[in-house]
């Protein structure tokens, strides 16, 4: 079946009993045993729920895997990817990225004795370089987060499975409708559900997918049962909610952002733009290689600093300054004065998610605000 029939179907099939074409919420803690200890599905909702099942479900058939772990959180479940790992062992990381992961890397798994390098990867011979004996995890985000850095995820595969690293790629901002990573070699497949696949700003969620079942499943799938951070079902309910939606909304946020990045890019207020679509962009052919469409996020620099950036973004009226991303609302944000003091983002950089409004609306907001 096509995907958008899957994000449809999958997970959600008609409800025994009750014969409802919308799943349920199970909002049971705990789940009646038989006299001898047995049960037949669920025994209490840390360890698992209907409504996780489902989405967990869904999520596996949407990235074509074996098997997808959900967590209360994009950083969730990241942090049970690390967690995966050992004392000494190495992982390798884009020197884009989440800032939370950087983070999170830097200072709490260091202190535990996880090594780690951060490497710019549109040059895969840079991973290659940066490879050590132990190194276990290859993390790719690609389109990157802020700068929209397009990493090529066969090559960069190829080059971690050589030394026995696993690669995972996050594709929170890309999508099942745009990437497919286990189709590129990719092990596992992280995602915020917070982001497209909740797609309404209104729900906390994550998830990694992997391609393979066995003993990664079940190492990630312990840390998820007994550290505890499970999503609700009702945020469960919600995620797989919108799922249905997710091709029609992101393929009409991905027209307008391609619009709106070839707008900015002849704008003399801006000094560049970072987007794949754009020809200019240095990873526009591989980006056109591996995915299907550019995406609704962008990220532009206009000329000054961080003043300048401030300026422009008090004056509009549309678009609304927040963190996130992937919502039915356009929002922008300063990303550096976000991400701290350590933050290697430019000063003047406004990172930029395209929502649901009229592409012309919003162009013509950024037109007024800059002036």
């Amino acid at each position: 079946m096509r995907l958008e029939t899957l994000t449809v179907h999958t997970g959600r099939p008609v409800e025994p009993g009750t014969s409802a074409v919308t799943p349920s919420i199970t909002l049971a803690t705990t789940f009646e045993r038989a006299a001898d200890g047995s049960f037949a599905y669920d025994v209490y909702t840390r360890l698992s729920n209907p409504n996780r099942t489902a989405l967990e479900t869904a999520l596996t058939t949407l990235e074509g895997g074996t098997a997808a772990i959900a967590f209360a959180s994009g950083q969730a479940a990241a942090a049970a990817m690390l967690h995966s790992l050992s004392t000494g062992d190495h992982v390798l990381l884009s020197d884009d990225l989440y800032h939370g992961v950087r983070h999170y890397v830097k200072e709490v798994l260091a202190r535990w004795g996880l090594q780690y390098d951060f490497v710019d990867m549109q040059d895969v011979g840079n991973i290659a370089h940066a490879l050590k004996p132990n190194t276990k995890l290859v993390w790719l985000e690609t389109p990157s987060n802020p700068r929209l850095k397009i990493v090529d995820i066969a090559a960069a595969a190829d080059i971690a499975h050589r030394v026995g690293a696993l690669v995972l790629v996050d594709n929170t901002w890309a999508t099942p409708v745009f990437q497919h990573p286990f189709q590129l070699g990719a092990d596992v497949i992280l995602h915020s559900t917070t982001k497209y696949l909740g797609g309404h700003s209104d729900v906390l969620g994550g998830a990694l997918i992997l391609r393979e079942s066995g003993e990664l499943e079940a190492r990630i799938r312990t840390l998820q049962q007994l550290g505890g951070g499970v999503p609700s079902p009702f945020d469960c309910w919600l995620i797989l909610r919108s799922l249905p939606t997710l091709p029609l909304r992101v393929r009409e946020q991905a027209r307008s952002a391609e619009k709106i990045a070839f707008y900015l890019s002849e704008h003399p207020r801006v000094e560049l733009v970072h987007y794949p679509g754009l020809p200019s962009h240095p990873g526009h052919a591989v980006a056109q290689k591996q995915m299907a469409c550019f995406g609704g996020m962008l990220s532009f620099q206009i000329h000054g600093g961080q003043a300048e950036a401030f300026a422009m973004i008090a004056q509009l009226k549309i678009f609304t300054r927040a963190t996130s991303l992937g919502g039915v609302e356009s929002l922008i944000e300063h990303r550096a004065s976000i991400e701290g003091a350590d933050s290697p983002t430019p000063p003047n950089l406004l990172r930029v998610s395209i929502g649901l409004e009229h592409v012309d609306d919003l162009i013509d907001d950024l037109a007024q605000a800059l002036g």
